[in-house]
């Protein structure tokens, strides 16, 4: 099984990457895995002490469980990947049967910070972009996607978004073994990944 890491800031363009990587094989042949779904439980809570979660902290994220799924896929076993709600800032209980592949890809803001994690991918990647491309994705998303208000997003982004990308995110280029820049002249970095995955299929 080739494992393979792909992080980067909030709307950096990970998702781009992955669907650019996945549209050049048959359905099937590679499974995702997203960090989003891995957000630790927090039913202890209530919504209020849940929306003042810094989800943006390594802190906020179950990596031991989604260290244990890798394991386990490595092995050959299905896992229970969590659903995650955005909305109640919370797991719903239910959970998705995840299927080993040849070929899973990881991605997240936060996949690279984690050594232990770090250290289960055979390719890590860390896709770039401006900061201020990222700010509009973000809230073109959130608005959109996640039923926040537009002085919600902008504050979140500037009391932890933006702190945590540069303490917790841009320092992880260092460990990236490919650095895709999200514009258009990411087209050879995306082709290399291709080869690479078609070499394990």
């Amino acid at each position: 099984m080739l494992i393979i890491g792909i992080g980067g800031g909030t709307g950096s363009g990970k998702t781009t990457v992955v669907n650019q990587i996945l549209s050049e094989f048959p359905a099937g042949e590679v499974q995702v895995i997203s960090q989003d779904s891995y957000y630790k439980e927090t039913s202890h809570l209530t919504f209020e002490e849940r929306c003042k979660i810094n989800f943006d902290h390594p802190k906020s994220i179950d990596f031991e469980l989604l260290e244990s799924h890798l394991k386990a896929l490595k092995k050959g076993e299905n896992v229970n990947q969590p659903v995650y709600s955005f909305k109640t800032h919370n797991r719903t209980g239910e959970t998705t049967i995840t299927e080993p592949k040849k070929v899973v890809i990881v991605e997240g803001i936060l996949i690279l910070s984690n050594t232990e994690l770090r250290s289960l991918f055979d390719i890590k990647i860390f896709v770039h972009a401006d900061s201020d491309e990222r700010l509009m994705r973000r809230l073109k998303r959130d608005i959109a996607e996640r039923g926040r208000d537009l002085d919600e997003v902008l504050e979140r982004y500037q009391t932890t978004l933006k702190p945590m990308h540069q303490q917790f995110i841009e320092p992880m280029k260092a460990f990236a073994d490919i650095i895709i820049p999200n514009n258009h002249y990411n087209t050879v970095a995306v082709n290399v990944v291709k080869s690479i995955i078609n070499d394990q299929l």
